[in-house]
């Protein structure tokens, strides 16, 4: 993808702490990306689950299904504390691992491996990057019985979330290359570069504080905006990048944010279907899950009363 080979020259002329980062350090280091992107999210996901780790774990399945929360990029897991209040009064176990953000399929196996912990059936929800991460995941763990995603990525096998960003694809994403900020790290997801372990061979990717409230947060207050901004996690370019293996297919709920600047709606809405996933549009801003918990509170809870949690029976949803 153009785009993809214009965020790797973007390394090569990029200077981190005012060193100069040599272009042709840049170029090989992350050569190694389209074998990454090559290979399918789904088959690079083993079954982590265990019958031994399962028989000894400690908790026992509850009444209620577990619900697993996974952020995106540019955040964390904090962006899901009014939900998880709300949840936990609900009687609902709640789990709102760390992302790591640095490549599609070693994502979703790190998710798989927390969802392996978990006796009895999950619903698993995804912000932005993280509904490409919960979309492999669900692929091997079979505790998984419905999906939300909100203002999600749902990538179609074979393109990476970078592709529905892309204007000539769909218009509408400010996340462009003069509003990112690149900074060359080593990535242990990825083959080390060619010099050695602990060279960089990939790069964060932030989004400027300048452009983060119109991006991320235009529901925000500016002095809001600015602490998102600061906080923000980085996602790697690897993972930006990384084609995605099939999305599992189960019974699926998608929040569309019809004023998000980082996921186009119309890519958004395009995702849904694809996943025939029951779809709610609201006006929101990307960071849908912090200003819009209700809405999001809504679907989580459409999805869990649809898992029977007695024997794992998944009923169909109803828009």
């Amino acid at each position: 993808m153009n785009r993809d080979r214009a965020y790797r020259r973007i390394l090569a002329s990029r200077r981190v702490g005012g060193t100069a980062v040599a272009a042709a350090l840049c170029v090989s280091a992350l050569a190694v990306l389209p074998a990454a992107a090559g290979s399918a999210v789904a088959g690079a996901v083993p079954a982590t689950a265990s019958a031994d780790f399962q028989s000894n774990y400690p908790g026992a399945p509850t009444a209620k299904p577990t619900i697993v929360l996974v952020h995106g990029a540019f955040a964390d897991a904090s962006g899901w504390s009014t939900e998880i209040q709300f949840l936990i009064k609900q009687g609902y176990p709640v789990i709102a691992p760390s992302n790591p953000l640095r490549g599609l399929a070693s994502d979703a196996q790190y998710i798989d491996g927390v969802l392996a912990t978990i006796p009895g059936p999950v619903v698993l929800v995804g912000h932005s990057y993280g509904g490409a991460v919960i979309a492999a995941a669900a692929n091997s763990a079979h505790n998984v019985q419905a999906l939300v995603y909100i203002s999600a990525f749902i990538p179609e096998q074979g393109r990476s979330a970078s592709y529905y960003t892309d204007k000539n694809n769909y218009p509408g994403s400010l996340l462009t290359q003069q509003t990112l900020i690149f900074r060359p790290t080593y990535n242990p997801a990825l083959a080390a570069a060619p010099t050695g372990p602990g060279t960089p061979n990939d790069a964060d990717v932030y989004i400027n504080p300048a452009d983060f409230r119109a991006i991320f947060a235009a529901d925000r207050s500016i002095g809001q905006a600015s602490v998102m901004a600061a906080e923000q996690r980085p996602v790697s370019v690897a993972a930006y990048t990384e084609q995605s293996g099939p999305a599992a297919k189960l019974p699926s709920w998608d929040l569309v944010s019809l004023d998000d600047k980082a996921i186009p709606p119309a890519a958004q809405q395009y995702m849904a279907q694809q996943a025939d996933a029951c779809i709610t549009a609201i006006h929101s801003a990307h960071d849908s899950l912090i200003t819009h918990p209700d809405a999001v509170n809504q679907l989580i809870v459409q999805a869990a009363r649809s898992v029977n949690a007695a024997d794992g029976n998944r009923q169909p949803c109803h828009n």
